[in-house]
């Protein structure tokens, strides 16, 4: 007799750390998941020019975020900057405050909205 092995197609796991850009609502939303630091570079310059090409109204979503280094601030204030010059809206969804103290320690707390 032979052993049957059934293969089972499976969608890949989410990343531990990652930026990625959904659409959701007549949105691009982009999510941080966990930790938000240099090792994202790749991923956050590809993001910010999805969110951006998108032309839709971006929010970023940090709900899922558990650390954010400089270079994860950095990230969400050149999206900031580049959304602000391309007349596009931008909104922070951050309930666990994990990104919002941080604007708020570099004097940059009132910039971005938060989403309603």
């Amino acid at each position: 007799m032979t052993e049957l092995t059934a293969h089972v197609e499976r969608t890949p796991e989410p990343a531990d750390d990652e930026i990625r850009v959904e659409h959701r609502a007549g949105r691009a939303v982009v999510c941080l998941v966990g930790e938000i630091d240099a090792s994202l570079r790749e991923s956050a310059s590809a993001s910010m020019g999805i969110a951006l090409m998108s032309g839709l109204p971006l929010l970023v979503d940090a709900s899922a975020a558990t650390f954010i280094d400089s270079s994860g601030i950095a990230f969400v204030l050149q999206l900031h900057l580049a959304a602000s010059e391309a007349g596009v809206d931008l909104t922070l969804h951050d309930p666990h405050r994990v990104l919002r103290d941080l604007l708020e320690m570099v004097g940059m707390g009132g910039e971005i909205p938060d989403d309603e």
